[in-house]
C-alpha cells in the first residue's frame, strides 16, 4: 500500500496561484495521495500522466480542468513536466471576498463525492481561462490595491466561465426555489455528519420535515434518493480508508458509526459486491 497523509493539509495562504511545471520541478519523488482543507483547480494546457481523485483516475490531456473539494484524496502522477496552472483557495478566502458557498456548491464543479471527471473545453473557451490566469498572474506580481477583492472576482469569472461550458441542470441555480435550498443544506449535513447518521429521519428530524419530502426533493435534483447520496457518502470514505490507511477493518467499522464489524461488512459487500478486504486488495 502506498504511503499516504490523510490529515488535511491546511493552505499556507488563502489564495494561490502556481504553475504546474514549478510544482513538478520541486517535487523530490512522485506525488503522494494526500487530501487538503481548501479548494483546487488545475487549469491543464497539457499533460502525460494521470491525475486519481478518490480511487478514481483520469487521464491528463489538453485543455482540460480539473476540480478538487476540500477533503478529497487526490494523488498528480506525470511522467514529464507538465503545463499548466494550479488555483488553490480557502474557505476564509470566500468569507472575505462575499463568495457564497452556495455559489460553489450551485455550479457544481466542485463535488465531495462521486465521480469528479475533468471539463474538457474547446480553445476559445480555454484561451479566455488563461486570460484570467494571466490578469490574476499581473494582479499579484503589481501588488495592487485591493487585491483580495480583484482575485475573488475573477476566480468567480473563470468559474463562471467553466460552468457555462459544460452542461448542468440549471434547477440547483436557483436560490429562490425552497427544494434548491434544502437539497443544499441536506448535502452539507451529510457532509458533517455521515460518520454518526446513517438514516434519512435522522437529518429530515434535523432539518425539521418529513423524511418522504426529503428524499422526494433530493431526487428531484440529483436524480437519486436521500438514501443513496448518504449511502455514497459512506462507501466513499470506507474506501479511502481501505486503500490509503492500515487500519484495521474494525478500527474502520467504528470510524465509519458501525455498532459491529460484521454489519459493516454486509454494509460494503451489499454496496459494492465485495467484502472490506477483497475491496482493499481490489483498489
Amino acid at each position: 500500500m502506498a504511503s499516504t497523509d490523510l490529515r488535511r493539509r491546511k493552505a499556507a495562504h488563502d489564495f494561490l496561484l502556481q504553475k504546474m511545471e514549478t510544482i513538478f520541478n520541486q517535487l523530490e519523488g512522485p506525488d503522494l495521495p494526500h487530501r487538503h482543507e481548501y479548494f483546487t483547480i488545475l487549469l491543464v494546457k497539457n499533460a502525460e500522466g494521470s491525475h486519481i481523485i478518490d480511487y478514481q483516475t483520469y487521464l491528463f490531456g489538453k485543455e482540460e480542468v480539473h476540480f478538487v473539494s476540500p477533503g478529497q484524496i487526490h494523488q498528480v502522477l506525470t511522467s514529464s513536466e507538465p503545463k499548466g496552472w494550479v488555483i488553490t483557495f480557502s474557505r476564509e478566502f470566500l468569507m472575505e471576498n462575499s463568495i457564497s458557498e452556495a455559489f460553489i456548491s450551485n455550479i457544481n464543479l466542485f463535488r465531495q463525492f462521486g465521480e469528479t471527471p475533468p471539463l474538457k473545453v474547446d480553445t476559445d473557451i480555454f484561451v479566455q481561462l488563461e486570460r484570467i490566469i494571466d490578469d490574476m498572474q499581473t494582479i499579484i506580481n503589481k501588488g495592487v490595491r485591493y487585491r483580495q477583492r480583484a482575485l475573488g472576482a475573477l476566480l468567480q469569472l473563470f468559474l463562471i466561465q467553466c460552468t457555462n461550458s459544460c452542461s448542468l441542470n440549471m434547477d440547483q441555480f436557483n436560490d429562490e426555489d425552497s427544494g434548491v435550498c434544502l437539497f443544499r443544506d441536506f448535502k452539507k449535513m451529510v457532509e458533517e455528519k455521515y460518520m454518526d447518521w446513517h438514516q434519512v429521519n435522522q437529518y429530515a428530524d434535523a432539518i425539521h420535515i418529513t423524511p418522504k419530502h426529503l428524499s422526494a426533493t433530493v431526487k428531484k435534483i440529483s436524480g437519486k434518493s436521500a438514501k443513496e447520496l448518504i449511502q455514497d457518502r459512506i462507501t466513499l470514505e470506507a474506501k479511502r480508508l481501505l486503500r490509503y490507511t492500515s487500519s484495521s477493518i474494525k478500527e474502520i467499522a467504528y470510524r465509519l458509526g458501525f455498532v459491529e464489524p460484521l454489519h459493516f461488512s454486509s454494509y460494503i459487500r451489499k454496496q459494492t459486491g465485495r467484502s472490506p478486504s477483497q475491496l482493499r486488495e481490489s483498489i
